[in-house]
Protein backbone atom coordinates (compact mmCIF):
# COMPACT_ATOMS: atom_id res chain seq x y z
CA UNK A 1 0.00 0.00 0.00
CA UNK A 2 1.74 3.33 -1.05
CA UNK A 3 0.11 5.97 1.32
CA UNK A 4 2.79 8.90 0.25
CA UNK A 5 5.09 8.94 -2.40
CA UNK A 6 8.35 12.65 0.39
CA UNK A 7 8.79 15.74 -0.86
CA UNK A 8 8.54 19.92 0.45
CA UNK A 9 8.87 18.71 -2.53
CA UNK A 10 11.96 16.81 -1.60
CA UNK A 11 13.55 16.76 1.72
CA UNK A 12 11.20 14.70 -0.50
CA UNK A 13 12.74 15.85 0.00
CA UNK A 14 13.12 13.94 0.33
CA UNK A 15 9.35 13.77 -0.90
CA UNK A 16 9.59 12.68 0.67
CA UNK A 17 5.49 8.95 0.79
CA UNK A 18 3.49 6.40 -1.40
CA UNK A 19 2.76 3.55 0.33
CA UNK A 20 2.03 0.35 -1.13
CA UNK A 21 -0.23 -2.49 -0.15
CA UNK A 22 -0.12 -5.20 -2.40
CA UNK A 23 -2.52 -7.92 -2.33
CA UNK A 24 0.08 -10.87 -2.15
CA UNK A 25 1.06 -12.89 0.68
CA UNK A 26 4.14 -13.57 2.30
CA UNK A 27 5.42 -17.23 1.80
CA UNK A 28 8.27 -19.27 3.93
CA UNK A 29 9.24 -19.54 7.41
CA UNK A 30 6.31 -17.41 9.66
CA UNK A 31 8.74 -17.11 12.35
CA UNK A 32 11.44 -15.19 9.47
CA UNK A 33 8.66 -12.68 8.57
CA UNK A 34 8.04 -12.13 11.83
CA UNK A 35 11.55 -11.34 12.42
CA UNK A 36 11.44 -8.57 9.76
CA UNK A 37 9.20 -5.82 11.49
CA UNK A 38 10.85 -4.30 14.77
CA UNK A 39 11.91 -0.89 16.28
CA UNK A 40 14.39 1.73 14.64
CA UNK A 41 17.44 1.62 16.01
CA UNK A 42 18.67 5.06 16.69
CA UNK A 43 21.50 6.08 14.67
CA UNK A 44 24.90 7.31 16.51
CA UNK A 45 25.41 10.78 16.53
CA UNK A 46 27.96 13.87 16.85
CA UNK A 47 25.74 15.59 19.65
CA UNK A 48 27.86 19.10 19.11
CA UNK A 49 27.41 18.46 15.20
CA UNK A 50 23.54 17.41 15.38
CA UNK A 51 22.46 20.59 17.52
CA UNK A 52 24.24 23.12 15.23
CA UNK A 53 22.57 21.25 12.65
CA UNK A 54 19.13 21.66 14.40
CA UNK A 55 19.72 25.50 14.42
CA UNK A 56 20.27 25.58 10.86
CA UNK A 57 17.03 23.69 10.18
CA UNK A 58 15.12 26.22 11.61
CA UNK A 59 16.83 29.11 10.48
CA UNK A 60 15.20 31.03 7.66
CA UNK A 61 18.34 32.72 6.69
CA UNK A 62 19.61 29.37 4.96
CA UNK A 63 16.65 30.23 2.19
CA UNK A 64 17.40 33.08 -0.71
CA UNK A 65 14.97 35.86 0.66
CA UNK A 66 15.34 34.80 4.01
CA UNK A 67 11.81 33.92 4.04
CA UNK A 68 11.37 30.36 4.52
CA UNK A 69 13.51 27.18 6.73
CA UNK A 70 13.20 23.61 5.89
CA UNK A 71 10.82 23.61 9.12
CA UNK A 72 8.34 25.75 7.23
CA UNK A 73 7.20 22.47 5.12
CA UNK A 74 9.00 20.34 7.55
CA UNK A 75 6.50 20.98 10.64
CA UNK A 76 7.37 19.08 13.97
CA UNK A 77 3.70 18.79 15.38
CA UNK A 78 2.87 17.95 11.65
CA UNK A 79 5.51 14.71 11.74
CA UNK A 80 8.05 16.94 10.07
CA UNK A 81 5.61 16.75 6.99
CA UNK A 82 3.17 19.82 6.67
CA UNK A 83 -0.30 18.54 6.20
CA UNK A 84 -0.85 19.80 2.88
CA UNK A 85 -1.77 17.84 -0.09
CA UNK A 86 1.27 19.58 -2.33
CA UNK A 87 3.64 21.40 -1.08
CA UNK A 88 4.65 25.05 -0.41
CA UNK A 89 7.99 26.28 -2.35
CA UNK A 90 9.93 29.40 -2.48
CA UNK A 91 8.41 32.78 -2.99
CA UNK A 92 6.89 32.89 -6.22
CA UNK A 93 6.46 29.11 -7.15
CA UNK A 94 4.41 26.32 -5.77
CA UNK A 95 5.10 23.06 -5.59
CA UNK A 96 3.81 19.89 -7.03
CA UNK A 97 4.06 16.81 -4.76
CA UNK A 98 3.50 16.07 -1.38
CA UNK A 99 5.99 17.01 1.55
CA UNK A 100 7.33 13.80 2.65
CA UNK A 101 8.02 13.35 6.45
CA UNK A 102 11.87 13.26 7.55
CA UNK A 103 11.01 11.21 10.78
CA UNK A 104 13.80 8.00 10.24
CA UNK A 105 15.12 9.93 7.22
CA UNK A 106 18.53 9.25 8.09
CA UNK A 107 17.84 5.85 7.05
CA UNK A 108 16.22 5.82 3.72
CA UNK A 109 17.71 4.51 0.78
CA UNK A 110 16.71 7.15 -2.11
CA UNK A 111 15.51 10.21 -1.95
CA UNK A 112 12.27 11.98 -3.41
CA UNK A 113 9.04 10.61 -4.27
CA UNK A 114 11.31 9.56 -8.05
CA UNK A 115 14.28 8.23 -5.90
CA UNK A 116 16.53 9.92 -7.67
CA UNK A 117 18.91 10.76 -5.24
CA UNK A 118 20.32 7.86 -3.02
CA UNK A 119 21.89 7.99 0.25
CA UNK A 120 23.71 10.60 1.09
CA UNK A 121 22.62 13.28 2.98
CA UNK A 122 25.08 15.54 2.05
CA UNK A 123 23.60 15.55 -1.63
CA UNK A 124 19.86 15.54 -0.23
CA UNK A 125 20.57 18.56 2.08
CA UNK A 126 22.68 20.67 -1.00
CA UNK A 127 19.50 19.96 -3.43
CA UNK A 128 16.94 21.46 -1.15
CA UNK A 129 19.11 24.36 -0.41
CA UNK A 130 19.87 25.48 -3.71
CA UNK A 131 17.24 24.42 -5.68
CA UNK A 132 15.41 27.66 -6.98
CA UNK A 133 11.44 26.68 -6.35
CA UNK A 134 12.76 24.86 -2.68
CA UNK A 135 14.94 27.31 -0.94
CA UNK A 136 16.84 28.94 -3.94
CA UNK A 137 19.90 29.50 -2.24
CA UNK A 138 23.33 30.49 -3.17
CA UNK A 139 25.66 28.76 -1.21
CA UNK A 140 28.32 31.18 -1.12
CA UNK A 141 26.32 33.60 0.02
CA UNK A 142 25.02 31.61 2.93
CA UNK A 143 28.52 30.83 4.15
CA UNK A 144 28.86 34.58 4.73
CA UNK A 145 25.72 34.83 6.07
CA UNK A 146 26.34 32.60 8.79
CA UNK A 147 29.92 34.10 9.87
CA UNK A 148 28.13 37.36 10.72
CA UNK A 149 26.45 35.57 13.20
CA UNK A 150 28.82 35.32 16.23
CA UNK A 151 26.35 32.45 17.95
CA UNK A 152 27.27 29.81 15.06
CA UNK A 153 30.73 31.34 14.57
CA UNK A 154 30.89 29.54 18.37
CA UNK A 155 28.84 26.73 17.23
CA UNK A 156 30.66 25.98 14.08
CA UNK A 157 34.09 25.57 16.37
CA UNK A 158 32.41 23.67 19.42
CA UNK A 159 31.55 21.06 16.91
CA UNK A 160 35.09 20.95 14.93
CA UNK A 161 34.42 22.49 11.86
CA UNK A 162 36.71 26.18 12.21
CA UNK A 163 34.94 29.24 10.67
CA UNK A 164 31.44 28.13 9.15
CA UNK A 165 31.37 27.11 5.48
CA UNK A 166 29.29 25.21 2.72
CA UNK A 167 30.73 21.70 3.67
CA UNK A 168 30.04 22.09 7.20
CA UNK A 169 26.77 23.17 7.06
CA UNK A 170 26.32 19.95 4.61
CA UNK A 171 27.24 17.65 7.70
CA UNK A 172 25.71 19.41 10.67
CA UNK A 173 22.13 19.09 9.07
CA UNK A 174 22.07 15.57 8.07
CA UNK A 175 23.58 14.81 11.91
CA UNK A 176 20.38 16.62 13.02
CA UNK A 177 18.06 14.49 10.67
CA UNK A 178 19.91 11.19 12.13
CA UNK A 179 17.94 12.22 15.54
CA UNK A 180 15.03 12.16 14.06
CA UNK A 181 14.09 8.54 15.09
CA UNK A 182 10.67 6.84 15.82
CA UNK A 183 9.91 6.13 19.67
CA UNK A 184 7.37 5.10 21.32
CA UNK A 185 5.13 3.18 18.79
CA UNK A 186 2.57 0.62 20.95
CA UNK A 187 3.63 -1.70 18.11
CA UNK A 188 7.30 -1.62 19.18
CA UNK A 189 5.75 -1.84 22.54
CA UNK A 190 3.60 -5.07 22.14
CA UNK A 191 1.01 -2.65 23.33
CA UNK A 192 -1.37 -3.33 20.49
CA UNK A 193 -4.97 -3.59 20.62
CA UNK A 194 -7.28 -6.58 19.96
CA UNK A 195 -8.08 -4.58 16.37
CA UNK A 196 -4.68 -3.69 15.78
CA UNK A 197 -3.28 -7.13 16.37
CA UNK A 198 -6.10 -8.40 13.58
CA UNK A 199 -5.09 -5.69 11.68
CA UNK A 200 -1.11 -7.16 11.72
CA UNK A 201 -2.28 -10.09 10.59
CA UNK A 202 -4.66 -8.86 7.87
CA UNK A 203 -1.11 -7.00 6.94
CA UNK A 204 0.66 -10.12 6.90
CA UNK A 205 -1.44 -12.34 5.28
CA UNK A 206 -4.83 -11.43 3.21
CA UNK A 207 -3.96 -7.88 1.91
CA UNK A 208 -0.18 -8.78 1.46
CA UNK A 209 1.00 -5.70 2.70
CA UNK A 210 4.44 -6.93 3.84
CA UNK A 211 5.23 -7.70 0.56
CA UNK A 212 6.36 -4.45 -0.14
CA UNK A 213 6.25 -2.68 3.35
CA UNK A 214 8.79 -4.54 5.25
CA UNK A 215 11.96 -4.03 8.16
CA UNK A 216 11.40 -1.85 10.78
CA UNK A 217 10.27 0.98 8.57
CA UNK A 218 8.21 -1.22 6.58
CA UNK A 219 9.24 0.02 3.18
CA UNK A 220 11.38 -1.63 0.55
CA UNK A 221 12.64 1.07 -1.14
CA UNK A 222 11.60 0.48 -4.03
CA UNK A 223 9.31 2.13 -6.95
CA UNK A 224 6.07 0.81 -7.75
CA UNK A 225 3.35 1.85 -10.35
CA UNK A 226 0.16 1.35 -7.95
CA UNK A 227 -2.16 3.63 -10.36
CA UNK A 228 -2.24 6.51 -7.78
CA UNK A 229 -4.95 9.51 -9.39
CA UNK A 230 -3.27 12.61 -10.39
CA UNK A 231 -3.88 15.77 -8.70
CA UNK A 232 -5.04 18.48 -11.16
CA UNK A 233 -4.28 21.02 -9.33
CA UNK A 234 -1.00 20.74 -10.81
CA UNK A 235 -2.36 21.95 -14.09
CA UNK A 236 -4.76 23.72 -12.57
CA UNK A 237 -2.74 26.18 -11.10
CA UNK A 238 0.14 28.29 -13.21
CA UNK A 239 2.46 28.35 -10.08
CA UNK A 240 2.36 24.65 -9.49
CA UNK A 241 2.62 23.67 -13.28
CA UNK A 242 5.65 26.05 -14.33
CA UNK A 243 7.20 24.16 -11.07
CA UNK A 244 6.67 21.07 -12.94
CA UNK A 245 7.27 22.04 -16.34
CA UNK A 246 11.28 23.69 -15.09
CA UNK A 247 11.80 20.06 -13.14
CA UNK A 248 11.09 18.01 -16.16
CA UNK A 249 12.72 19.74 -18.32
CA UNK A 250 15.95 20.29 -16.23
CA UNK A 251 15.53 16.29 -16.05
CA UNK A 252 15.60 15.52 -19.58
CA UNK A 253 12.19 14.68 -20.19
CA UNK A 254 10.99 14.99 -24.04
CA UNK A 255 7.70 17.10 -24.78
CA UNK A 256 8.07 18.29 -21.11
CA UNK A 257 5.52 21.34 -22.27
CA UNK A 258 2.37 18.33 -23.53
CA UNK A 259 2.57 16.20 -20.30
CA UNK A 260 -0.40 16.10 -18.05
CA UNK A 261 1.06 13.48 -15.22
CA UNK A 262 3.74 13.10 -13.01
CA UNK A 263 5.85 10.29 -14.80
CA UNK A 264 7.49 9.08 -10.98
CA UNK A 265 11.03 7.24 -11.29
CA UNK A 266 10.63 7.53 -15.25
CA UNK A 267 12.14 11.22 -14.39
CA UNK A 268 15.37 8.89 -13.52
CA UNK A 269 15.55 5.84 -15.72
CA UNK A 270 14.29 7.24 -19.27
CA UNK A 271 12.91 3.92 -20.66
CA UNK A 272 12.02 3.92 -23.86
CA UNK A 273 8.99 1.93 -23.32
CA UNK A 274 7.72 4.13 -20.67
CA UNK A 275 7.13 1.34 -18.09
CA UNK A 276 8.69 3.22 -15.19
CA UNK A 277 6.48 5.79 -15.78
CA UNK A 278 3.95 6.63 -12.48
CA UNK A 279 6.33 4.30 -10.44
CA UNK A 280 6.64 5.96 -7.05
CA UNK A 281 9.62 4.88 -3.99
CA UNK A 282 7.42 2.84 -1.13
CA UNK A 283 7.55 5.07 1.48
CA UNK A 284 7.67 4.23 4.99
CA UNK A 285 4.54 3.52 7.22
CA UNK A 286 5.54 5.03 10.18
CA UNK A 287 3.95 8.18 11.72
CA UNK A 288 0.74 8.05 9.95
CA UNK A 289 -1.04 9.57 12.11
CA UNK A 290 0.97 12.81 11.82
CA UNK A 291 1.17 12.58 8.37
CA UNK A 292 -1.91 13.03 6.05
CA UNK A 293 -3.13 13.56 3.40
CA UNK A 294 -1.11 10.60 1.68
CA UNK A 295 0.15 9.60 -1.59
CA UNK A 296 2.80 11.57 -3.64
CA UNK A 297 0.27 14.10 -4.51
CA UNK A 298 -1.75 14.06 -1.28
CA UNK A 299 -4.77 12.73 -3.33
CA UNK A 300 -5.95 10.52 -0.72
CA UNK A 301 -6.89 12.34 3.09
CA UNK A 302 -7.02 9.40 5.37
CA UNK A 303 -5.90 6.09 6.00
CA UNK A 304 -9.26 4.45 5.48
CA UNK A 305 -9.31 6.38 2.35
CA UNK A 306 -5.81 4.46 1.36
CA UNK A 307 -7.27 0.89 2.85
CA UNK A 308 -10.09 1.31 0.53
CA UNK A 309 -7.77 2.27 -1.86
CA UNK A 310 -6.49 -0.75 -1.92
CA UNK A 311 -9.26 -2.99 -1.31
CA UNK A 312 -10.30 -1.99 -4.69
CA UNK A 313 -7.61 -3.02 -6.00
CA UNK A 314 -5.86 0.18 -7.14
CA UNK A 315 -6.14 3.06 -9.57
CA UNK A 316 -6.27 2.92 -13.39
CA UNK A 317 -2.99 2.88 -15.13
CA UNK A 318 -1.49 1.30 -18.44
CA UNK A 319 1.68 0.50 -16.25
CA UNK A 320 0.04 -0.49 -13.28
CA UNK A 321 1.80 -3.05 -11.15
CA UNK A 322 -0.45 -6.77 -11.90
CA UNK A 323 0.31 -7.48 -8.70
CA UNK A 324 -2.21 -4.74 -7.25
CA UNK A 325 -5.60 -6.44 -7.60
CA UNK A 326 -8.80 -6.10 -5.31
CA UNK A 327 -8.37 -7.53 -1.74
CA UNK A 328 -11.80 -8.25 -0.92
CA UNK A 329 -11.47 -7.29 2.68
CA UNK A 330 -14.58 -6.67 4.91
CA UNK A 331 -15.71 -3.80 6.65
CA UNK A 332 -14.16 -5.75 9.71
CA UNK A 333 -10.94 -6.22 8.42
CA UNK A 334 -10.45 -2.58 6.75
CA UNK A 335 -11.01 -1.04 10.23
CA UNK A 336 -8.91 -3.55 12.08
CA UNK A 337 -6.18 -2.66 9.26
CA UNK A 338 -6.43 1.03 9.86
CA UNK A 339 -5.78 0.28 13.91
CA UNK A 340 -2.59 -1.45 12.97
CA UNK A 341 -1.19 1.53 10.59
CA UNK A 342 -2.02 3.76 13.14
CA UNK A 343 -0.17 1.64 15.81
CA UNK A 344 2.91 2.31 13.96
CA UNK A 345 2.90 6.32 14.96
CA UNK A 346 5.27 6.64 17.71
CA UNK A 347 5.45 9.88 20.11
CA UNK A 348 5.72 13.45 18.87
CA UNK A 349 9.27 14.53 18.03
CA UNK A 350 8.44 18.45 19.35
CA UNK A 351 10.07 18.84 22.44
CA UNK A 352 13.40 20.67 22.88
CA UNK A 353 15.53 17.41 21.65
CA UNK A 354 14.58 17.93 18.32
CA UNK A 355 13.12 21.40 18.12
CA UNK A 356 15.32 24.94 17.75
CA UNK A 357 13.30 26.83 20.78
CA UNK A 358 15.43 29.53 21.20
CA UNK A 359 14.64 32.79 19.34
CA UNK A 360 17.04 32.81 16.52
CA UNK A 361 18.22 36.62 16.66
CA UNK A 362 19.11 37.95 13.59
CA UNK A 363 19.64 41.78 15.13
CA UNK A 364 23.11 40.93 16.06
CA UNK A 365 26.15 43.56 15.08
CA UNK A 366 28.06 43.12 12.24
CA UNK A 367 31.22 41.53 12.37
CA UNK A 368 33.95 44.45 11.67
CA UNK A 369 36.48 43.71 8.96
CA UNK A 370 34.72 40.31 8.37
CA UNK A 371 37.01 39.09 5.55
CA UNK A 372 39.86 38.93 7.25
CA UNK A 373 38.21 37.28 10.61
CA UNK A 374 39.36 33.70 10.89
CA UNK A 375 38.15 31.69 13.76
Amino acid sequence: MHLRNFSCTGWSVVGLVAIVLIGIPLRGNPAAAESQFGPIKAAKVNAKKAELGKRLFFDPRLSGDAAISCASCHIPEKGFADGLALSKAYPGSDGFRNTPSLINAGQRAAWFHDGRLGTNLNDVTREMLTETYLMNMDMRLMQERLKQDPVYVQMFKDAGFGEPSNGSVRNAIPEYLKTLTSRGAPFDSGNLSDAAERGFETFKGKAGCAACHSGPRFTDDKPHNIGAPENPEIWRNPLRHVTFVTYAKFLGVENYMNIRRDIGAGIRTHKADGSDNGKFMTPSLRELKYTAPYMHNGMLRTISEVVAFYNNGGGNDANKDPRIKPLGLSKEERANLVAFLESLSGVPLTSAEHVWKDKINVNYQPIKDWLKKRN
